[in-house]
């Protein structure tokens, strides 16, 4: 466990993009460390398929977890038979990523929630498919009712013969908050946003007076601003279109299933979901909120709450066969091994500690030979 822990930090201590052609001395401890890892592995995958057998019932390859053992160790090996300099290793190296995957099989309790993940993904599917058809309805519910109204913008409309001195946006945007959309309701809709709602243009008269704009731009004049008059230009904002982008980068909008699938996940997450619905409300209608409210109350409290009931139901069975399992593994465990003591009726060892046991019996029995030689001479 210790050397799977190590071979993490090691991994995650790897500096690529600083130094791609491993000639620093970081590198090459790292690499060196990484040799020893993977020479530790092998050799502990080659003492296990010679103590248990390969193929077979209750062999090394019967067992998923020693299966992946095999998979990233020979993975490894391909890695140091290809070193060529021209040839391209990054897919294989990528493959080290599921070396920390080593630890689930030496923790007991990482290992059930894996197999508790595992058991439950049956049952989940069915969860899953109850997750799509709530998506499905609600999305097409937002294609049907808000398809591009996040797009729109009120849209710059100057009378003839008008010029001015000042850069004019073609639609409005806030002044003081440039993240955020204004994003109107045409005529034909009930949203909280038309462009005849939009305030005055204010200016800097002096430097303690800020002046608001009331005046009407005059044909044939270039409309300078003065201290006590300017030009209110955002009266001429005044004409609702679909010219503008979706919010948040173009990110979010119902105008059509997938994009509005996206923002489903996002109310469900309850990330960022009441930005959503004034989006909403501004464009279409107040009375809006229902929907979002409908799937807060659907997709975050019941959909999720119930894969949780789905995880709670079956993880008292799975930590019963998993503890049944791994107590049968240590009686077979105690019932094979040739230095296991009559006497001893504790819990077995690993596979380390017999080898150590068994270094140690061999020293013993060579120190008493070599006393029994040393006073027979």
């Amino acid at each position: 466990m210790l050397v799977i822990l190590l071979n993490c930090v090691t991994l995650g201590m790897y500096q690529p993009c600083v130094d791609e052609e491993c000639q620093g001395n970081r590198c090459r401890i790292l690499q060196l460390f990484d040799d020893l890892i993977f020479a530790f592995f092998s050799i502990e995958m080659t003492i296990k398929m010679i103590a248990m057998g390969t193929y077979g019932k209750g062999t090394y390859l019967a067992d998923s977890w020693n299966r992946l053992d095999l998979f990233i160790v020979l993975a490894g090996a391909l890695e140091y038979c290809l070193q060529v300099d021209n040839l391209n290793l990054t897919a294989i190296r990528t493959i080290r990523v599921l070396r920390p995957l080593r630890a689930i099989n030496r923790i007991p309790s990482m290992r059930i929630l894996v197999m508790l993940l595992l058991d439950t993904l049956p049952m989940l599917g069915n969860v899953l498919l109850l997750c799509f058809f709530v998506f499905f309805i609600f999305g097409i519910v937002g294609v049907q009712l808000w398809e591009g109204i996040l797009r729109q913008r009120c849209y710059l409309l100057l009378p003839d013969k008008v010029e001015y001195n000042k850069p004019l946006a073609i639609y409005y945007t806030y002044q003081q908050e440039q993240d955020r959309d204004y994003i109107c309701s045409k005529p034909e809709d009930h949203g909280m946003h038309l462009c005849s709602m939009i305030p005055p243009t204010t200016i800097k008269a002096s430097e303690n007076k800020t002046l608001t704009c009331t005046g009407a731009a005059v044909p044939n004049s270039d409309n300078s601003d003065n201290d006590t008059w300017c030009v209110n230009w955002n009266q001429y904002y005044s004409e609702c279109k679909s010219i503008g982008d979706n919010p948040f980068q173009g990110t979010i909008s119902f105008d059509n299933i997938g994009m509005a699938w996206v923002a489903i996940f996002l109310v469900i997450s309850l990330e960022g979901w009441s930005d959503i619905m004034y989006y909403v409300q501004d464009a279409h209608s107040f009375w809006d909120w229902i929907y979002f409210v409908l799937l807060i109350v659907i997709g975050s409290f019941f959909m999720i709450n119930l894969c949780l009931v789905v995880i709670a139901t079956q993880f008292s069975e799975t930590k019963k066969r998993e503890m049944e399992r791994m107590r049968l593994e240590r009686a077979r465990f105690q019932s094979t091994s040739t230095l296991t003591s009559s006497t001893n009726n504790s819990e077995p060892n690993s596979c380390y500690a017999e080898i150590v046991k068994l270094v140690a019996h061999l020293w013993r029995r060579g120190k008493r030979r070599m006393i029994k030689k040393y006073r027979a001479w």
